[in-house]
């Protein structure tokens, strides 16, 4: 009799016990429903996060850069330059996303993360990846829409999941007064004078996003007609020929490449483009991040107020200086120096 209530205790002291646990597990978690529609459940702190792609790991290093856990590949010195250096030195874990994706799963775990981020498209094949990795790892895995226009309500949103609510507020406040800005100057830009521009990428300029490519969609969102979306349609990245940038003939033509706009002046393809030809060929300022694209993240902000002034020189005709240093200061949590201000805004950014 006495071994039979022994024994009752003990699973009634079990059962109790069990129930703590879990109760206790709960009050630890809380749900988010991110931009996919998922519900997750996530830890009630979260103090290390995992970014799947080039984008994310930018857009949590402005907002949360104490949280972020590495980046997806190594900064180089001059980039490094621009980053603190205790974020500068963060390790190297490889992405999760895009093309030639490098991290895996035992890199995922082994990073400890309490939740892994993305930031970027929203489609079915991110959507199957997060819950293929999530059901992996055990690791809660968050998608955010990295839409131009989505910017400051997402930081809001991705703020309250990593509970740095302030700072989300902060930077939401100014992406979107920078959208409204911008909004009511291109009102001004009658349709006649919107240029064609063609957004060069690669080593030879041959590589462009069409309409809906998140790699163009700041050139869409300033106004600028894209050359590629209006002859080839919808779509992403596309590699594009010789013959069709001819019969194109672009009035301007922006990229990120440094050395193919050294060598455009020269090369037997672009000499004969309008654009080359009267020098409208701009390139764009790219530490510690590229103002256009690649990632395609939040650091085009900045590279909004940018194209206005190479677009627009009279609805945007004021110098960079100022809010180039503001935003440096608050997205990246250094100010430039002044020499560095310099560096990124020599001139108009027209290739020389």
């Amino acid at each position: 009799m006495k071994q039979h209530v022994k024994n009752c205790l003990w699973v009634m002291g079990l059962i109790v016990t069990v129930v703590f646990v879990s109760t206790l597990r709960a009050a630890d978690t809380r749900a988010v429903v991110d931009s996919a529609g998922r519900r997750v459940e996530v830890p009630g702190k979260i103090d290390r996060v995992f970014a799947a792609g080039g984008p994310a790991s930018v857009f949590v290093y402005t907002l949360a850069p104490e949280k972020l856990l590495g980046w997806t590949s190594p900064l180089e010195p001059e980039e490094r330059a621009y980053v603190p250096a205790r974020y500068a030195g963060l390790p190297t874990l490889g992405r999760l996303t895009g093309r030639g994706n490098t991290a895996n799963i035992e890199a995922v775990l082994a990073s400890r993360p309490d939740v892994i981020l993305d930031y970027g498209t929203i489609n079915p094949t991110y959507i199957s990846l997060a819950e293929r990795v999530q059901k992996q790892t055990g690791v809660p895995y968050l998608l955010f829409d990295g839409a131009f226009d989505q910017i400051a309500t997402i930081y809001k949103s991705a703020g309250a999941a990593l509970g740095v609510g302030e700072k989300a507020g902060q930077l939401s406040h100014y992406a979107g007064r920078l959208l409204s800005d911008v909004d009511k100057r291109l009102a001004r830009v009658p349709s006649e004078k919107r240029p064609l521009v063609y957004y060069a990428r690669g080593p030879r300029g041959f590589q462009t996003g069409l309409k809906g490519s998140i790699n163009v969609e700041i050139i869409e969102r300033i106004g600028a007609r894209n050359v590629a979306a209006e002859r080839m349609g919808q779509g992403s990245l596309v590699s594009v020929s010789p013959e069709q940038l001819l019969m194109w003939n672009p009035e301007i033509v922006i990229t990120a490449e440094a050395a193919f706009a050294a060598s455009a002046a020269t090369d037997d393809v672009w000499k004969s483009i309008k654009a080359v030809r009267s020098r409208r060929l701009y390139v764009v300022p790219t530490l510690p991040f590229p103002w256009v694209d690649s990632p395609p993240s939040v650091n085009r902000l900045i590279g909004l107020k940018w194209l206005g002034g190479v677009l627009y020189p009279e609805v945007f005709p004021e110098e960079l200086h100022t809010e180039t240093r503001n935003f440096y200061t608050l997205f990246y949590h250094r100010a430039p120096e002044d020499s560095q201000l310099k560096e990124l805004l020599s001139g108009t950014g027209r290739a020389r």
